[in-house]
Order: structure tokens, then C-alpha cells, then sequence
């Protein structure tokens, strides 16, 4: 793992960074788009990057991580609605270029088969943007989450939905109970993963996520069998990690052997 610790602030930009370099290499890349607030500077920063012309999502496409059960596509609290406000119809995506796991499917097991043979037609993703929980979930793949699943329905903890409630007017009972998320065997396929992480209350599955041992109670530390991370936290999400010093040199001399 890359770990990056800097201020809140230039996490958004430093994603976007990574988007744009991928983007010019590949004007096709396939991306991996997360939702909830973790990413929405780096949306921000995209698309004023489109509106100045220096980037294009015109050849690319998108996967999304997860979508609640139940939430009908328009519900402005759908993953589906979430990521259009926030990326989608601020980028110049081609119509249908990015696609997520159908939450209303009459046979959601089907759906969630149906949404890994998308990934693999596609060629797989390039770049998948995380955020992690404080429970150390990546997408919904919440504690107990075998480390090979796949695109999957899942139960969310009461920990999470607590967490989600902020985006449910506060009300824990009105966010769904089951969501469909893409496995942690499906996320470890992707050729680069960058990881956000910013506040105190993320520290512990950070620490976990970087310096702990690989265990199914913290699902996040799937990534350390993955190739290729970037981790972007602020001080405040580093603040349980012991080797601090040694990831601020590897990060002041990264550019070194780029």
C-alpha cells in the first residue's frame, strides 16, 4: 500500500490527479465510482476539470459499488440518483456509460450475476475510488464478509445504518436494511484502487486497514492482498497509525521513481 497522509482539503484533487492521468493514458478506462461523502471533493474537482476542457470521461465507462434494496432509481437517496447528481451529469459520460447493481430486480440474485458479467465484459475496472466505514466496510461488505465474495445481497449493521442516517433526514428506520454491493473478491480485481479516509472517526478501521491483520472483521484489510492501493487519509484518519514517519518519506519522494 501507497499511504498518503495530508490535509483534507487536497485529497479531492489528488484523486481527480489520478483519475486524469489515467484518462489520458486511457481515454477508454473503466472506473469504479463509490458514493456517500467520501468522494464528492474529487467529483467537484473533475468536473470543473471537464468544464475547463483539460479531461473527458467521453470514451470511459463507470461501475458503481453498491445500491440500496428497494429504492427505486429516482429516489434521490438511491445510489443510482446519487452518483448522476454528483458525477454523472456534470461529466461528459456518453449516455448509459455507467451502470449499477439493480436494487429492485424481482430476482436479486440474478441481478447481482447479471452485474458481474457487466464488470468482466467490460474488461474489469482500471481505477476503483473507496471510501471505507467505521466498521471497516468497503462498499457494503460489512464484518464477517468473506474475503472472495462476489456481487452480493447484504444485510447492513446497525453501526452503518446509524452512520447512513444523515443522508435519510436523520431517521435511522427509512434507510433499507439490504443492499446489493460488489464483492471484496470483485473489488480486489481492479488494476488500482485509491482508498479515502478523512476523520477521527475512521482511524480505527484505518489503522486496521493498513497496519492490522487480514481478517474478515475487518473487511477493508482485503486490501492488503491487492497489487495496487493508494491510501488517502488527513491526520485525523492517521491518527492510530504507528508508522507515520516512514509513510510521510515514501510519500515526499514518490515522484522519484514515477
Amino acid at each position: 500500500m501507497e499511504i498518503v497522509i495530508t490535509e483534507a482539503e487536497r485529497i479531492g484533487a489528488l484523486v481527480a490527479d489520478e483519475v486524469q492521468a489515467l484518462l489520458e493514458r486511457r481515454p477508454d478506462a473503466v472506473l469504479g465510482l463509490a458514493t456517500g461523502s467520501s468522494p464528492l471533493r474529487a467529483y467537484d474537482v473533475l468536473a470543473a476539470r471537464v468544464a475547463a476542457g483539460t479531461v473527458s470521461f467521453a470514451g470511459a465507462r463507470g461501475f458503481m459499488l453498491d445500491e440500496y434494496v428497494g429504492l427505486p432509481a429516482d429516489d434521490p437517496r438511491s445510489y443510482r440518483s446519487v452518483i448522476d447528481a454528483e458525477l454523472v451529469s456534470r461529466v461528459d459520460f456518453a449516455p448509459g456509460a455507467v451502470l449499477g447493481p439493480d436494487g429492485t430486480a424481482s430476482d436479486l440474485d440474478a441481478a447481482c450475476a447479471a452485474y458481474e458479467r457487466e464488470v468482466a465484459a467490460a474488461g474489469g475496472v482500471d481505477l476503483q475510488i473507496l471510501g471505507v466505514g467505521t466498521t471497516g466496510h468497503i462498499a457494503f461488505n460489512e464484518p464477517s464478509s468473506s474475503l472472495a465474495s462476489r456481487t452480493r445481497v447484504k444485510t447492513l449493521t446497525a453501526q452503518t445504518r446509524r452512520d447512513n442516517a444523515r443522508f435519510f433526514d436523520g431517521d435511522v428506520d427509512a434507510v433499507p436494511r439490504h443492499c446489493l454491493t460488489q464483492g471484496l473478491g470483485t473489488i480486489l480485481e481492479s488494476r488500482h484502487a485509491v482508498v479515502i479516509a478523512t476523520g477521527f472517526a475512521k482511524a480505527v478501521a484505518v489503522r486496521e486497514m493498513v497496519e492490522g491483520a487480514i481478517s474478515a472483521r475487518w473487511p477493508c484489510t482485503a486490501l492488503q492482498l491487492h497489487p495496487k492501493v493508494t491510501v488517502l487519509v488527513d491526520q485525523a484518519a492517521a491518527s492510530g497509525l504507528e508508522l507515520t514517519d516512514y509513510y510521510r518519506e515514501v510519500a515526499e519522494h514518490r515522484d522519484a521513481v514515477r
